[in-house]
């Protein structure tokens, strides 16, 4: 017999604001004076005749140790009186039509790896962190609106792997990835789902064990080493997050009693046909106790940053609908979510993936919005990709691709990305996506690059572009680490952590990130030449800076721009450099203002602009 939980936790769940689920349900190691009393396990499984916690402790045997319900409304529990730390087990479940179902915890800490399905007793306790410094640095630091946010997506598996193709383990990638993240300047980390999967392929956006951390990589304590290390090296980790569909396997959620339980009760709901998938159900409240202790579970558990919001478009409307239709539940649990989480962790970072024009995604709830803090740029994304791609001869009838986000730049806070959806089944990598001979590639993914660090918003950009990888990703496989022996590639590489440290020294290109006044075009039209020219503003004078940007092969050895001050003006970065891989046309000394009246401005310098670069001028101190 196990006390039962509290009738007012019972109503919390039910109505969805149980946001420390996980703490009732699952499996836990009931102690006292260190000692274990018992494991106790709870389940929620309101069609369910009967159910039992089965496991290699007692043979797999449903007869032996049956969960007492405990509420009319799906209850279960049971305290086992052993340690059973280490041990396998899932839910057999008797179902109403009388068929007998094997189930996987949904509150399980720890499961097998696949292609085993059962969950893992696990005490998640235990951990020392050592990372109380970054946090307090996080706590006293200004809002994130005004500070640089240089985000590298990965996918763990598939970053680097070991000669015989084997993963790294979560302690072994502290070793690996973290001082590569650091020499290279990114401030975050976002790493795709690592809630438990079945299928490698799916690269974790079907997910079983939301609150399991994959076992590929070790163990929760694993888990948490590598986040404690990345923050000893004040690198924030933000984790892609999957609340609106999840994997139909057998073992997982699905039909979790044999009726419909996590997933709505209609088949046009339920079924996300696309992905193969179910869609959560956001109208029950013991779903959205569920998923939002999930993501305060990752939050507080494992001390992650942000989470990044798989497919909110899909999530917004039903299902199947045609035309489409608002899903009010969606509505409702997105404000609650982003509530609850700020309401704990103001610092925290929540990151909606959303490619629809719904308003007010990254507005506070109490403002009447979604309640997120950023948003990913999809259109951003697809317009200066479908540009680059285009011939630089054709550029100049798309012109205003470049230039069409900057009406909405300030709608919200966005994130530009260029992810890991960009660079696969068939869409090829950036550099390969850039037109021309090999020179002509490389000059462009680095004005591609370029342009997306001076454009108004926070940076994510996923793993390899860095350095060039030239085929699209290979989720099975390890990146082309071998192309860094070649010239291009290591000067790519070069390029970028010298992009990222002179974005992360320049307050002009991230202070003013989300405001209006922190840009303004110089020259917006010159379609011709397919050149644009505009300032990015700091809170101080001084921190101005003056960019040019030219996507033709074209050079310029002479070429005036309007500037918004009098006196001398620096070249300060140059995307042409020759250590870059490219011509070398750049400025090596100041340049005087003249009295010339051009772009409405009654002052110019006069510069060379390279084929395919970016070029930065700042006030001479």
């Amino acid at each position: 017999m196990i006390a039962a939980p509290s009738e007012f936790d019972v109503h919390l769940f039910h109505e969805g604001k149980l946001y420390q689920a996980h703490k009732l349900f699952g499996s836990h190691l009931i102690k006292k004076r260190s000692a274990t009393l018992l494991t106790r396990f709870t389940v929620w499984a309101p069609h369910a005749v009967s159910v039992s916690v089965v496991g290699n402790f007692n043979n797999w045997d449903p007869g032996a140790h049956p969960l007492e319900k405990l509420n009319n409304e799906g209850i279960w529990s049971i305290g086992v009186e052993r340690d059973l730390e280490g041990e396998v087990y899932k839910y057999s479940i008797q179902t109403a039509s009388g068929d007998v179902v094997l189930k996987a915890d949904p509150y399980a800490f720890y499961s097998e790896l696949r292609p085993n399905t059962a969950s893992i007793v696990y005490d998640t306790k235990g951990y020392t962190w050592n990372d109380k410094l970054y946090r307090q640095r996080v706590r006293r630091r200004r809002p994130v609106y005004e500070r640089p946010l240089a985000i590298y997506e990965l996918h763990l598996n598939s970053w680097k792997q070991k000669e015989d193709g084997s993963y790294y383990t979560y302690r072994e990638l502290a070793d690996e990835l973290i001082p590569y993240i650091k020499d290279r300047g990114f401030t975050h980390i976002e790493i795709l789902p690592l809630t438990e999967h079945p299928l490698d392929a799916s690269w974790g956006y079907q997910g079983i064990g939301y609150f399991s951390p994959t076992a590929r990589f070790g163990t929760p304590h694993d888990l948490m080493y590598f986040i404690d290390h990345c923050h000893q090296e004040d690198i924030g980790v933000l984790l892609d997050w999957v609340p609106g569909h999840f994997c139909k396997d057998a073992q997982g959620l699905y039909m979790f009693d044999g009726e419909p339980t996590y997933e709505y009760d209609t088949f046009s709901d339920r079924e996300n046909i696309e992905w193969g998938t179910a869609n959560f159900n956001l109208a029950k409240g013991e779903v959205r106790s569920f998923l939002i202790s999930n993501a305060l579970y990752w939050i507080e558990t494992f001390k992650i940053d942000g989470l990044r919001v798989d497919a909110v478009a899909n999530m917004l409307y039903w299902a199947n609908s045609e035309p489409a239709a608002v899903n009010p539940y969606t509505i409702e649990f997105l404000k609650e979510l982003n509530t609850a989480v700020f309401n704990e962790h103001p610092q925290f970072l929540m990151m909606a993936e959303d490619s629809t024009d719904w308003s007010n995604v990254t507005t506070p709830v109490h403002e009447g919005g979604l309640g997120f803090n950023y948003k990913w740029n999809m259109g951003w994304m697809n317009d200066v990709l479908d540009y680059m791609e285009r011939s630089p001869f054709e550029r100049k009838h798309h012109h205003h691709k470049m230039t069409f986000s900057l009406v909405y730049a300030y709608s919200e806070n966005f994130i530009l990305p260029l992810s890991h959806d960009e660079v696969v089944h068939g869409k090829r990598s950036l550099l390969h996506k850039m037109p021309g001979d090999y020179w002509e590639k490389f000059a462009q993914l680095r004005l591609l690059l370029s342009f997306m660090i001076v454009h108004p918003g926070k940076k994510l950009l996923f793993m390899g572009a860095e350095f060039g990888q030239y085929d699209e990703w290979k989720f099975v496989q390890g990146l082309d680490w071998f192309l860094k022996e070649y010239d291009s590639h290591a000067k790519t590489d070069v390029f970028t952590k010298d992009l990222l440290a002179f974005y992360l020294g320049q307050k002009a290109l991230y202070q003013l990130d989300h405001e209006p006044e922190g840009f303004e075009w110089i020259d917006a039209d010159n379609a011709e030449q397919s050149i644009y020219t505009f300032i990015r503003k700091g809170k101080r004078k001084s921190d101005t800076l003056v960019i040019a940007c030219n996507f033709t092969g074209i050079t310029y050895e002479t070429f005036k721009v309007g500037v918004p001050m009098k006196g001398k003006w620096t070249e300060v970065f140059n995307s042409n450099r020759t250590e870059y891989g490219g011509s070398g046309h750049f400025h090596e000394t100041n340049t005087e203002t003249e009295n010339v009246s051009i772009h409405n401005r009654d002052q110019a310098i006069s510069i060379s602009i390279p084929p395919f670069g970016m070029t930065v001028w700042k006030p001479y101190k």
